[in-house]
């Protein structure tokens, strides 16, 4: 496989060299799990890096489902992104305070978008503090209206219709990025009024594999090794699926690095496929 880890990744030594770029825009799209208690913007008011703007995961969303941040439409991501400030021709980089959680789930919306010139931080906003690096506070600078062409990239999205029909037809794998405990059912699911288990035939790489201690990616020939270790076939189609859609992301940020072109994400993952009595389930391994 390819290594496209310095198309899809940057490191913090770089972004602090460029951080007065004119055409650079570095985004905040931290998120946190339910039940954590922690408010992400609170925290990005606190603490962020110098310039950032602050991508609600679940605002920018579609609102009028009950599932949770599933895409948008195009027009409402347009909008959206026309009052942050962010616009066509920019570089955008992308970080979370966590190291690497929602941030890849931040650049898979802007690539759904047709975005791609679009990056993630390689350990997010604790490496940047673990590196002493410079950090704001207090209300954010408002950047002025910019003009944003959102395309829907249908490659890379899967609902849930499609999600069965692979299921049947067993034309694409999909890969469950959640802990090893909840895709064979023995841990509760985080949110509530949901089975335990996961979609027929789908296959458990739970994203933190992937991943050093410090929330940086492992090097692309050891992400390749891991993907093969759980029985996914590189050569195939994937799609990824988890909670809702965030940590699959993950796994789909890794294969774009290893080169992998027909990679998607199932938006509504086990929120919705878990809340739907009708569709099949399986526990175990």
């Amino acid at each position: 496989m390819a290594d496209l880890s310095d198309r899809w990744l940057v490191e913090t030594s770089w972004l602090e060299k460029h951080l007065d770029a004119p055409d650079l825009a570095v985004i905040d799209g931290t998120w946190y799990l339910p039940g954590a208690g922690r408010d992400p913007y609170h925290e990005h008011l606190e603490s962020r890096i110098p310039g950032a703007v602050f991508f609600d995961v679940d605002k920018i969303a579609d609102t009028r489902v009950s599932l949770p941040h599933m895409l948008p439409s195009p027009e409402r991501f347009s909008s959206a992104m026309r009052k942050m400030g962010i616009g066509d021709g920019m570089r955008l980089v992308i970080y979370d305070a966590q190291g690497m959680f929602s941030a890849p789930r931040v650049w898979w919306t802007f690539r759904a978008m047709g975005a791609e010139d679009v990056a993630v931080l390689n350990g997010g906003l604790a490496k940047w503090k673990a590196e002493k690096r410079p950090l704001t506070e207090g209300p954010p600078r408002t950047r002025g209206p910019r003009h944003f062409t959102a395309r829907r990239n249908a490659e890379l999205i899967r609902d849930r219709n499609e999600i069965l029909a692979m299921v049947s037809d067993k034309s694409v794998q999909i890969v469950d990025a959640r802990a090893a405990d909840r895709f064979r059912g023995e841990a509760p699911e985080p949110r509530e009024g949901l089975r335990s288990g996961h979609i027929p035939g789908s296959l458990n790489l739970p994203y933190a594999e992937l991943l050093n201690s410090d929330g940086t990616f492992k090097p692309a020939k050891d992400l390749a090794k891991i993907f093969e270790k759980a029985g996914v076939d590189l050569s195939r189609p994937i799609a990824n699926s988890c909670g809702s859609g965030v940590t699959a992301s993950i796994l789909a940020l890794a294969l774009a690095m290893l080169g992998h072109r027909r990679t998607s994400v199932y938006d509504g993952s086990w929120s919705e496929w878990g809340a739907d009595d009708a569709l099949p389930m399986e526990t175990g391994d």
